[in-house]
């Protein structure tokens, strides 16, 4: 079965408790996607657990432990149909140790809201949450000024806030007179989906017709099939499934297929035996659909989160070493030559070790400023030689932008945000 209508992977992103999970659940029951009874059920926990207004939040935050700590952890997805598309929404977290999940999140996304707190305003994660869209090319955003109530809907206080974003947005190279800001409030439903009475000087969409605003992805299908990995199940009756998101090209049943590194490093081969989306079977998938899968000869020991499903006839490389232009958002002191942190590139964490600071460039030009830096420092953007601690599937920007992208965590922390340029594949 086709689907009726294109699919579009929307991450919300956004500091703690800048009502992220609410606007999500908000937009869900207003479009009729939650019964009242279950919101009631919801209600009733929230008050439960101490925590009154949380039920829109619990919408996403529906394992226990987040209910309890009242904070997202997993990434949590959910279904919305709209005019144009068939939505995924990508719930990610905005707490420091859960960054690495939103890393994930972004990767897989099309387009972006960045919820913001109209009483909080710009917080020190903002500018990090904006770096990481830029790098994983999420390249369509708006912008969320949620909490309006909490400011008496006060224009003053959106126009402000619009200022400080705006001034961060430029620094990332999004322009902000192109960027919808949405003065809105998730836990009482204003311009979510539906316009709101309370502030009459807003003219702009609500968070459901921007859906509809954001362009159509690009659907890189003529680039050989790459499926990293999110998580591998065993289901009763079917087997092993990894699920994901088909990053390029097209999945077909039948098709002859490898998955790599895997455990061993060089790879296992096998063929898609079915392919499932949303619960139902399809006979092809193609990038931008999140697919569950059976492979025939690949059992749970052979695969996991951060291996890639890639077509066998043009498999991904597992790299040696390789080049990458990267940026240095957030590191303690400066960055050195033998500096050891871990690389989340796709799904996949692998630490890797800088072993030659090539050049400081101007970013603006792309320029070489400086050759062999001692080292670099935050704001720095650099060529650099870096070379995987582990079994690494890799791609570069030309042959593959998809599969290039990478960031670079520390101590709960993203130093920096990189891409991939030239690559030495391993000998087998």
């Amino acid at each position: 079965m086709a689907h009726e209508k294109p699919n579009l992977n929307v991450v919300f992103v956004g500091h703690v408790d800048a009502g992220k999970s609410t606007c999500v659940g908000r937009l869900m029951y207003d479009t009729g996607n939650i019964s009242d009874q279950i919101l009631t059920k919801l209600k009733e926990e929230a008050q439960k657990h101490g925590k009154v207004g949380f039920e829109f939040a619990y919408v996403m935050d529906n394992i226990r432990e987040e209910r309890e700590r009242g904070v997202t952890i997993n990434l949590a997805y959910k279904k919305l149909v709209t005019q144009k598309w068939e939505v995924t929404i990508i719930d990610a977290p905005g707490h420091r140790d859960f960054v690495k999940n939103m890393i994930t999140g972004a990767s897989q996304a099309d387009a972006a809201f960045l919820v913001i707190s109209a009483p909080a305003g710009v917080q020190p994660q903002t500018t990090e949450h904006l770096w990481l869209l830029r790098t994983m090319g999420v390249k369509n955003l708006a912008v969320i000024i949620n909490k309006m109530d909490d400011v008496e809907y006060k224009e003053e206080t959106y126009n402000k806030v619009k200022e400080e974003v705006g001034n961060l947005l430029k620094q990332v190279g999004i322009n902000p007179d192109e960027t919808n800001f949405i003065a809105a409030s998730g836990l009482k439903g204003d311009n979510i989906a539906k316009k709101s009475e309370n502030m009459p000087w807003y003219k702009g969409p609500t968070v459901l017709e921007q859906f509809d605003l954001f362009p159509a992805p690009e659907l890189p299908k003529d680039l050989p099939l790459r499926m990293p990995v999110q998580d591998v199940y065993e289901i009763t009756g079917i087997g092993t499934v990894p699920v994901g998101k088909i990053e390029t090209g097209v999945m077909k049943a039948g098709m002859k297929v490898i998955v790599l590194p895997g455990r061993t490093g060089k790879g296992i081969e096998g063929e898609v035996k079915t392919i499932e989306m949303h619960h139902e079977q399809l006979q092809e998938a193609v990038a931008g659909d999140n697919v569950g899968i059976n492979i025939r000869g690949v059992g749970k020991k052979d695969i996991a989160r951060g291996d890639v499903i890639c077509d066998a006839a043009k498999p991904i490389p597992i790299v040696e070493e390789f080049v990458a232009t990267i940026t240095v958002i957030n590191h303690p002191t400066v960055l050195a030559k033998g500096y050891t942190p871990v690389f989340h590139v796709h799904t996949a964490q692998v630490p890797c070790r800088f072993v030659e600071l090539i050049a400081k460039i101007d970013p603006k030009t792309g320029q070489v400023i400086e050759e062999n830096p001692e080292f670099l420092k935050n704001g720095d953007v650099a060529k650099v030689r870096i070379q995987p601690q582990g079994n690494l599937a890799l791609e570069t920007q030309s042959e593959n932008p998809f599969m290039s992208r990478f960031a670079v965590r520390d101590a709960g922390q993203t130093v920096a945000a990189g891409m991939c340029t030239e690559i030495t594949k391993k000998k087998n």
